[in-house]
């Protein structure tokens, strides 16, 4: 893979108590790419976004944002730094008291102290970008699971950020959202040419979406590569991942891209 590295992760490690999570991951994700982070739930693959954005600290190791370790910043350079990236967390993460407006505009009011008729544009744009154009005004009780997960798109680029991280986009959903979901990921991505990690135990979402794969599997990296070498691969630990990915869907799920 050509081109510059946005994020370069070293040798991470991390553990809660005796759960050893992180076993000395490193990774890299150059511009302008999608790459996915796979693996079984439990892998470690939702702690390393958290480490990504300095929300955990490591027990040893670094996460390098354009060359300037996250955790050797400053509160305010780290806070800084943020403002580069959006997050889809698993669950929308939405507040409840807010329309769907609100959420959306948030990052501008805080970051940007953005009020009124521009507010007003830039939630309406980002709606627009999500297809749910008009909905502002709705409370988030009152819109489905899909369009929850719409709205945390629309909120988190709200501020244009380089990097979209993704906390499994599509866990919750029925298949037909799920892939409404991925259409949308690939579709924000063309739109507003961010750098992007969805994280996900999908295998027919990481085939769909990413351009690289990374394979986590112990708290380390088992593979990493494009996604037709991660069908291709002759390793046997990757092979049976993707066969327990064949088996968690049904026979007219297993059409999509890279799962025929």
């Amino acid at each position: 893979m050509s081109g510059r590295i946005l994020i370069d992760v070293r040798d991470l490690w991390k553990s809660f108590g005796e759960n050893h999570v992180l076993r000395g991951l490193s990774l890299e994700l150059f511009e302008g790419e999608t790459l996915v982070v796979l693996g079984p739930s439990g892998c470690g693959k939702s702690v390393l976004l958290k480490h990504i954005i300095g929300l955990l600290t490591p027990d040893r190791g670094e996460v390098l944002f354009r060359g300037r370790n996250v955790f050797d910043m400053s509160v305010r350079e780290l806070n800084k730094a943020r403002q580069h990236f959006g997050m889809v967390f698993q669950g929308a993460a939405l507040f409840d008291s807010m329309t769907v407006g609100e959420n959306i505009g948030l990052p501008a009011v805080e970051h940007r102290g953005m009020r009124g008729e521009e507010l007003e544009a830039l939630v309406e744009e980002k709606l627009r970008l999500v297809g749910l154009e008009g909905m502002s005004g709705l409370r988030p009780a009152e819109i489905s699971g899909g369009m929850k997960k719409r709205v945390a798109l629309a909120r988190a680029i709200a501020l244009n950020p380089d990097i979209v991280l993704y906390d499994e986009p599509t866990t919750g959903l029925d298949p037909i959202m799920a892939e409404q979901i991925n259409e949308l990921i690939c579709d924000t991505q063309n739109k507003i040419s961010a750098t992007s990690i969805v994280v996900t135990h999908d295998l027919h979402s990481a085939c769909f979406i990413g351009d690289r794969v990374a394979l986590v599997e112990n708290g380390t990296i088992e593979f990493v590569g494009s996604t037709d070498e991660l069908m291709e691969t002759e390793d046997e630990g990757v092979r049976n991942f993707i066969a327990r990915g064949r088996a968690n869907r049904g026979p007219h799920e297993n059409r999509g891209a890279g799962l025929h």
